[in-house]
């Protein structure tokens, strides 16, 4: 039997972020289907999930750092992500302020807006960074 390969000198703040992500796509679903079914059980997993993709975003933040610090290899250029994660963070936040209300009013229309917002900049955010990436990559 080998030995697992162990993931050395990649960043874990990618695999962070990734989750975020995860849980804010999950607030979305969630909105959309409280929208079509005003059960507040799915109001309450909307917050849940928009809790939890903060909290992973302060963990890929703080991971963001010591991977800096411990100047392992960090995709170039990394000021797309940075500008466009910080966006759906605020975004997120100002979400979970907006889910905090009472009522079906809470999340239609304003949280759904803000929830399909933040999806929508974190895909707009990965296209741009991968189209910089392999541009930066391949010297075009």
């Amino acid at each position: 039997m080998r030995p697992a390969r162990r993931p050395r000198g990649r960043p874990i703040h990618r695999m962070l972020v990734s989750f975020s992500a995860a849980y804010f796509t999950g607030a979305l679903v969630t909105d959309l289907v409280y929208w079509q079914m005003p059960d507040v059980m799915w109001e309450r997993f909307s917050i849940w999930l928009i809790t939890a993709g903060l909290i992973m975003a302060g963990l890929a933040a703080v991971a963001y750092v010591i991977d800096l610090a411990a100047r392992r290899r960090i995709d170039r250029p990394g000021w797309p992500r940075a500008i466009g994660y910080a966006i759906t963070v605020l975004l997120a936040l100002t979400n979970a302020f907006v889910h905090s209300r009472d009522g079906y009013t809470a999340v239609v229309p304003a949280g759904l807006t803000l929830s399909a917002l933040v999806v929508i900049v974190l895909v707009l955010t990965a296209l741009v960074a991968r189209a910089l990436t392999n541009r930066h990559r391949f010297g075009a």
